[in-house]
């Protein structure tokens, strides 16, 4: 009895603390008027409005990248800032930023003496658009922490985001090789060679040319969904046992792409399948793309296959 007793008194004692630990600091507000500035700010910088930002404001306005890695950062002053306007505008086709879904601005006043004057407006949003120039593709979320001074201007933003779009679009402002393309090579050997197994009904030596933990995917799955290397060995099986190959024809020549980006190695070829269905002797005849991934050894480590399901079906 009196352990029990003795453990309510420290798990009171403990909650009492845990309480008597919290301090309010200010207050969040939902609606507020320097949310209002922010987003009205906000909406005149998509529609191109350098004059109607401006108005928003400070004359003494900064904007701070979050995730900058410079020392001593003095920020973008408000002529720089008014100027990017314009740059965006002219950088991006359908440029848009919205609230991320799910996502509301808040609105903290401090109870600091030093934070009594300004309110910091916190938001979550989506920026979009098309890259004029490049077509690279901009979707990306950013945080942005804005601080309102007393008379409901901008005097300062601070943007979080991930900038890695920006290098693409650098990048792509060139023209830049990204490795080697053969049209003979043993890889691609390794293709017709497995291929050609497959139109003779030679399943084992097919598999072979395929690593152990090899994957993989078809064009008429779920996407993102792939096979195992003995789950393949069962549907191409089956493949074998429903059709009857005549023949395998090579459409054009393979493409062999060594990649200087991540040391990628892909076979790319393209077949003309010619099958007779045994369940009803139709002749069909089948274009088939296959993509296979190599590792540094010679075998297929990923495939990839493209063809209509429709015309393997056909009536």
């Amino acid at each position: 009895m009196k352990t029990k007793t003795l453990l309510l008194v420290l798990a009171f004692i403990s909650t009492t603390t845990l309480f008597a630990q919290k301090k309010s600091n200010g207050t969040v507000y939902i609606d507020h008027p320097a949310i209002t500035t922010v987003e009205a700010m906000t909406k005149a910088f998509v529609a191109g409005d350098s004059t109607k930002v401006a108005s928003y404001l400070a004359d003494d306005f900064k904007s701070y990248n979050g995730v900058g890695t410079r020392t001593n950062d003095k920020g973008q002053d408000k002529a720089s800032f008014l100027n990017s306007v314009k740059g965006w505008n002219n950088a991006l086709d359908y440029f848009s930023i919205t609230r991320t879904k799910g996502a509301y601005p808040d609105a903290i006043e401090y109870k600091e003496d030093n934070q009594k004057d300004v309110v910091w407006v916190q938001t979550w949003e989506d920026i979009k658009g098309v890259h004029k120039k490049t077509g690279v593709k901009v979707n990306m979320p950013v945080h942005r922490l804005y601080v309102v001074n007393k008379n409901n201007k901008i005097q300062t933003v601070i943007s979080y985001t991930n900038e890695s779009i920006f290098d693409e679009i650098g990048a792509s402002n060139a023209n830049r090789t990204n490795g080697t393309i053969y049209n003979h090579h043993d890889n691609i050997n390794t293709v017709r060679k497995l291929t050609y197994a497959y139109e003779n009904g030679d399943l084992e030596a097919t598999m072979s040319y395929y690593s152990d933990d090899a994957r993989f995917s078809d064009i008429n799955d779920e996407f993102g969904k792939s096979h195992t290397k003995e789950e393949v060995k069962k549907m191409w099986k089956k493949f074998l046992d429903d059709y009857e190959i005549i023949s395998i024809d090579m459409i054009g020549y393979p493409d062999y792409l060594e990649y200087e980006m991540s040391n990628g190695r892909e076979v790319l070829s393209w077949w003309n399948y010619h099958l007779i269905r045994k369940s009803d002797k139709k002749r069909l005849t089948v274009p088939f793309h296959f993509s296979d991934s190599f590792d540094a050894d010679g075998k297929i480590v990923g495939e990839m296959a493209y063809y209509s399901l429709p015309l393997l079906t056909a009536k």
